[in-house]
């Protein structure tokens, strides 16, 4: 009799958790609430973000904007204190049928890799709705190398304007995002436009995601000015990168050739306003990884991690190869005192510009409702849980 009993209490145990998980998650009651993890001294901070972005036709003007905003987005980021290392991912979406369902640029510090993959992506298919959205949560959730154990802040950011696909055979919504909060991922969204439909799906994402849902207009409504200091910084921006020099082995080598690579391609194809953007995050302090890359041999002899004289000729970088060593000398610390120099410029001239942009916001009655505003209330809320500190509001 004990064991009917208990048998029969396990069933009703479990037909509970059947019927009831919905009702819990929809009312926003995490079964697993996120575990963000606290700073302490001895941690190099990080933060990792992750945008999800709808590419199907209807979102060409979002996209756009997302090309424009991305470097002032991680220089508000990187304003924190303390200050983070900022590493960004992208999943690019569309639906079944089209080109692609989604695509993936992994999580990373090479921020100028990620750009360059971000120039790529062009709006296209579509013209129907739902879409995609639950791979591509699944994606972002799943298949990013989120930082482990130094990891204070973890954040995604699904931008779209159109509902998820419930009618297909995948992982929905309610368990990507309760496998987010066990990772201590918060979830935001933000809908473009105004289809009806996707209102509630993605206020419940957020709602189950401990994080926020807010609405834009279709192109995004993001603060995007060019100012008279723009070409400048965009100038000096240039010559910072062409003070890197690059030493170890060949493959070491070859992978930093790669970043030079992305950084030519968006000296191309970026608007002189973004590669400003690009020039005042690299300038400042939070940028660090960013410019330099890995075995940065200007920076490495400056900060004593390395002897120039205790490096084979192989591992030397191409330009000091023909040099003798007192020449080799010379050149880095003349690299290092030029890049102090255009560092200093590009700095006060980011003044000139955030006084010059300040000005354009308050004449236009302060834009609160803006992309810009929005992300960084959210950022500054949702960071300040894991010790991080916002004081100056969003970059532009």
């Amino acid at each position: 009799m004990k064991i009917k009993l208990t048998g029969i209490a396990l069933f009703l145990l479990t037909l509970g958790a059947v019927v009831y998980y919905p009702q819990i998650m929809a009312k926003n009651i995490p079964l697993n609430p996120p575990v963000i993890q606290h700073i302490t001294a001895s941690q190099n901070p990080k933060i990792d973000v992750v945008f999800v972005l709808d590419t199907t036709g209807s979102m060409s003007g979002l996209i756009q904007t997302a090309k424009e905003k991305i470097w002032s987005i991680a220089t508000t980021m990187a304003s924190a204190q303390p200050t983070p290392e900022i590493r960004i991912g992208l999943v690019a979406y569309r639906d079944r049928g089209d080109q692609y369902v989604t695509r993936v640029v992994d999580l990373s510090d090479d921020l100028d890799s990620v750009y360059a993959a971000l120039m790529d992506f062009e709006a296209g298919g579509g013209g129907d709705t739902p879409e995609s959205v639950n791979k591509a949560l699944y994606d972002a959730v799943h298949h990013m190398s989120w930082s482990e154990g130094e990891q204070a802040y973890q954040v995604v950011f699904l931008v779209g304007d159109a509902p998820p696909h419930m009618d297909y055979n995948e992982v929905r919504y309610p368990e990507i995002v309760a496998s987010a909060l066990e990772k201590g991922i918060v979830i935001n969204t933000i809908q473009c436009g105004e289809i009806p439909t996707t209102v509630g799906p993605w206020t419940q994402i957020a709602s189950l995601g401990q994080g926020t849902f807010f609405q834009v207009e279709q192109a995004g409504g993001a603060v995007v000015y060019t100012t008279p200091f723009d070409d400048e910084i965009a100038m000096l921006s240039a010559k910072l990168d062409d003070t890197r020099l690059y030493y170890g082995s060949e493959e070491e080598k070859e992978r930093m050739l790669k970043k030079v690579a992305a950084a030519d391609k968006l000296e191309v194809m970026a608007s002189v306003a973004s590669r400003a953007r690009r020039g005042v995050f690299n300038a400042a302090v939070g940028g660090r990884a960013n410019l330099l890359g890995e075995n940065e041999l200007v920076d490495a002899v400056a900060s004593g991690t390395v002897e120039l004289d205790e490096l084979a000729p192989e591992d030397l970088p191409e330009a000091l190869k023909p040099m003798a060593p007192e020449e080799q000398r010379v050149y880095v610390e003349r690299l290092a005192d030029v890049r102090a120099d255009l560092k200093l410029q590009i700095q006060e001239l980011s003044t000139d510009r955030d006084d010059f942009i300040a000005a354009k916001v308050d004449e236009a009655g302060g834009m609160k409702d803006s992309l810009d505003q929005q992300l960084y209330d959210a950022v500054k809320e949702q960071a300040s849980k894991a010790g991080f500190e916002y004081e100056n509001g969003p970059a532009y």
